[in-house]
């Protein structure tokens, strides 16, 4: 396999590799499988060449820097796996609420509410200029940071039939024309209402919060995730811890997600996370911007 692009991300696909003991060669020399790490703007161009020369292919968030451009791969090549790292889906305090609320134990979820306070600075947007050119990143906070939440509700609540909100860039870093900051109102198409709240003008980057309101239980993540019940229960499921590094706040899915996808390579069906499942969070961004 190959791994395209060398950028902050790029580590943890490189530890879950070597965990995998799956041999690392050259792009030149037609691999099984591409990691594109790549800027969002040049995602869908090296998978479509990847998918052309025989290859699997396994992208980092988003799809592409627009929806329109992430399109193209919707069905492409039947027959070669592709794969989205929304990873967090991977978490077991995601998979343990995903579950919960699948089976109807905690009964029809009435709202949700979530926040993503994290920390940028100019420096951050120097490092990589392109982080902050909506051209070629499609966005900001909600595109590259928050869309991992985004997905997490949209998965545990359901899809989303209205969307409302705003958003501005209020710490005035020059040479940035994107959003730092952004609050959302959802309405489910289960008849349930959610609220987002995502900002980089955070004083660090603090665990990010989950709360779902159902009729039986509450569940809220917080790393770990707190399952209170109606008639006063508590039950505590923990989070995996961060390994293989990147930062802590990545948690430790990103090699869940790999080595799943590497399990079903030769299964039939396309993966479970592809183009057309990670467009859902994607279009909503796209048509609040």
């Amino acid at each position: 396999m190959a791994v395209i692009g060398r950028g902050d991300v790029s580590v943890v696909h490189l530890a879950a590799i070597s965990q995998l003991g799956v041999e690392l060669v050259d792009a030149g020399d037609q691999p099984d499988v591409v990691h594109v790490c790549t800027p969002h703007d040049q995602h869908v161009p090296v998978a479509l060449e990847a998918l052309r020369n025989g290859a699997h292919v396994l992208l980092e968030k988003p799809v592409a820097n627009t929806v329109a451009e992430a399109e193209k791969l919707v069905g492409a090549y039947p027959g070669r796996k592709i794969g989205v790292c929304l990873q967090n889906r991977y978490n077991p305090t995601s998979m343990a609420a995903h579950d919960l609320i699948a089976s109807g134990k905690v009964g029809a979820v009435r709202g949700a509410s979530a926040s993503v306070l994290w920390h940028r600075d100019e420096a951050y947007y120097r490092a990589r200029p392109w982080r902050g050119q909506r051209r070629r990143s499609g966005g900001g906070v909600l595109i590259n940071q928050a869309i991992h939440t985004l997905d997490l509700l949209l998965w545990l609540v359901g899809g989303v039939t209205r969307v409302r909100g705003d958003l501005g860039g209020y710490l005035d870093i020059p040479g940035v024309d994107v959003e730092d900051t952004a609050h959302l109102i959802l309405d489910h198409a289960g008849g349930a209402r959610s609220t987002f709240f995502a900002t980089l003008a955070n004083a660090t980057d603090a665990p990010v919060t989950i709360e779902i309101v159902a009729e039986q239980a509450t569940l809220l993540i917080r790393g770990d995730l707190t399952v209170t019940w109606s008639d006063g229960r508590t039950e505590v499921i923990a989070e995996q811890a961060a390994s293989g590094g990147g930062r802590t706040y990545w948690g430790a899915s990103h090699q869940l997600l790999i080595a799943d996808f590497y399990r079903r390579l030769h299964d039939p069906e396309p993966f479970w996370i592809g183009p057309q499942e990670a467009l859902k969070a994607q279009r909503l961004i796209e048509g609040l911007y």
